[in-house]
């Protein structure tokens, strides 16, 4: 028998709906409590298949994702979360990242939509609607219009739209230049923070920005490793965001 769902339990698998995976310490977070409370709360909700709980790397948590009965429950849309090992970190990162917003890290935020949700919902478009990706220019190998999705965006009071990119690898110029070309002929974006780890990622994309004249679009700010069991305080999603606004 599936458990009786709290407002906190709804809460836990609307945000693990938004995203690829969570760790107890997004929850912690997310919830206000600590990541034993949030660990016991995550494990509950997998022992009711609501949660599908996947096993540890070495020194690290283990983490979770929704299961089609867990999205169910909570009536999203969206279909069950395609993990790929390989974006481990990025995904992890791109969790505080939205927490940081919710924060107000970012500024006021009226909305904030992720990666997941604008792909599905492009999926299902009609084949006259705008597509909600940043459109690239030409079409892919299987012949749909080449698009490329924001890890985050924040709809701001004043109807203004701000992408997040959370960089950790470094992209070839063509692709990246190719995705700044984009977001420069969007009018629909007012602002792109970039969010890099490294020096070198941060000064590869400033000089692409100022390379295609978008420089005045474009911000990049460093981040502490997006990957860490070691804050799990209800300031950590503060902490996981030091140098955001420096």
């Amino acid at each position: 028998m599936a458990p009786r769902l709290t407002e906190r339990d709804v809460a836990l698998l609307s945000f693990l709906s938004e995203h690829r995976l969570a760790l107890p310490a997004h929850a912690a977070v997310l919830l206000g409590t600590s990541a034993g409370t949030a660990a016991t709360r995550l494990n509950r909700l997998a022992d009711a298949r609501l949660l599908k709980r996947e096993p540890a790397f070495p020194g690290d948590p283990s983490w979770y994702r929704i299961t089609q009965r867990g999205l169910g429950a909570v009536e999203s849309s969206l279909p069950p979360p395609r993990i790929d090992l390989r974006s481990y970190r990025h995904d992890v990162g791109v969790a505080w990242l939205w927490l940081a917003a919710r924060g107000g890290v970012f500024g006021p935020v009226d909305e904030i939509v992720a990666e997941r949700r604008l792909r599905s919902l492009d999926g299902a478009r009609a084949s006259d609607d705008v597509a909600l990706g940043v459109r690239l220019g030409g079409f892919g190998p299987h012949g749909h219009e080449r698009l490329h999705y924001p890890d985050l965006v924040l709809n701001t009071p004043g109807a203004r739209r701000i992408a997040l990119e959370l960089e950790l690898t470094p992209k070839a110029r063509t692709r990246l230049e190719t995705i700044l070309s984009g977001y420069g002929a969007d009018c629909r974006f007012d602002g792109v923070i970039y969010l890099v780890e490294r020096s070198a990622i941060a000064t590869s994309v400033r000089k692409a920005a100022r390379r295609l004249g978008v420089s005045d679009l474009v911000a990049v700010h460093r981040v502490r490793s997006t990957v860490s069991r070691a804050h799990t305080s209800r300031s950590a999603v503060r902490e996981r965001a030091a140098g955001v606004s420096r």
